[in-house]
């Protein structure tokens, strides 16, 4: 057996023994980056009640799931990660967390027959903002880790942000006689910021591998 050769077999064997581990940094910044894409389209939604762009956004959700389980399916299948594994399934679930809460927020508009208000606008943005924050962190933790955490920052004050407008928005609801209005606006309301919810818990995740790996 020539030289080349056994190093052909030694690299097969050694594959076999440490599998190649995945780039998590660039799996938990390509799903970012779909849910930020998600999120906009949530934030266009409350601006022009558009249906086409209901449906633009229910398949972006079925491309963003497909991210998310390529993404434990590798987590699980991988012999090592470069941080802690439950960090990464937290990160994974919590923007899949947030997608979801954007769909079921269209949803249950278009079921309910809501049209959009200003509150909703103004927690969509919100979230858009917070998403787009926690993809520039995400971005990060393969290169310069200590930069993410006022990206974490940032998207916690965006939740922050969306929690005031939806306790403003419930007191302005409930001032009025239109009972059925109020209990379908309020969960459109619940919906959103569960999102929002949701990306503060990512952005305590992202937060969580930056104090570990700086």
């Amino acid at each position: 057996m020539n030289q080349v050769s056994k190093s052909s077999m030694l690299a097969i064997i050694l594959d076999r023994v440490f599998p190649k581990v995945p780039d998590f940094y660039a799996r938990l910044t390509e799903q970012n980056i779909k849910v930020a894409e998600t999120a906009n389209l949530l934030v266009e939604y409350m601006e022009h009640c558009d249906p086409a762009i209901a449906v633009s956004l229910k398949e972006d959700v079925h491309r963003a799931d497909l991210i998310k389980v390529r993404n434990l399916h590798e987590l699980n299948d991988a012999f090592s990660t470069p941080i802690d594994r439950e960090d990464i399934y937290r990160a994974i679930m919590a923007l899949d967390d947030i997608v979801m809460y954007c769909k079921t927020t269209v949803h249950e508009m278009d079921v309910l027959h809501v049209a959009p208000d200003a509150f909703m606008r103004d927690i969509s943005q919100n979230i858009k903002e917070g998403v787009d924050a926690l993809a520039k962190g995400f971005a990060l933790l393969g290169t310069t880790p200590a930069n993410a955490a006022q990206y974490a920052d940032a998207a916690r004050k965006a939740e922050r942000h969306a929690e005031k407008q939806y306790r403003i928005a419930l007191s302005t609801l409930f001032e009025g006689t239109d009972y059925v209005n109020m209990f379908k606006r309020r969960e459109i309301y619940r919906h959103l910021t569960n999102a929002a919810h949701h990306m503060a818990q990512c952005a305590n995740t992202l937060h969580d591998i930056v104090v570990k790996i700086s």
